[in-house]
């Protein structure tokens, strides 16, 4: 596995228990539906919780947010609509980013709860 993947996965695994330790239900973890993929689906009381996790080494030049493009945007949109649909949710959703910087174990995490929002569709019948 190349080193970034394993970056990556380490990454993840960070943020998996750093979501736990701050009481999130983890529902899936690398849940996919075709080509859709979302990094973590979580739980609290009152919401669904997508997060996507974005991890770089220290001294990396661009911060891990950054790379969360309009359009990573709609894919993650589009999955989370798919999720929705297929395990019959009823609970409103919120997006969220979990920025990791650094090196095992020795990671920074940031949590940016609502860093964005779906577009708003109405649709005349």
């Amino acid at each position: 596995m190349a080193d970034h993947n394993v970056l990556g996965k380490d990454g993840e695994a960070a943020a998996l228990n750093y979501l736990k330790e701050k009481g999130y239900r983890i529902l899936h973890t690398n849940w996919r539906l075709g080509s859709l993929e979302l990094d973590i689906v979580a739980q609290t009381d009152d919401e669904l919780v997508i997060i996507e996790v974005k991890t770089r080494s220290a001294g990396s030049i661009t911060n891990p947010e950054d790379a969360i493009t309009n359009q990573k945007m709609k894919n993650i949109i589009n999955a989370t609509d798919s999720y929705i649909r297929y395990f019959d949710i009823e609970l409103p959703a919120r997006f969220d980013i979990i920025s990791i910087i650094g090196n095992p174990p020795n990671f920074e995490i940031e949590h940016i709860e609502d860093a964005f929002y779906p577009p708003v569709t109405v649709r005349r019948w």
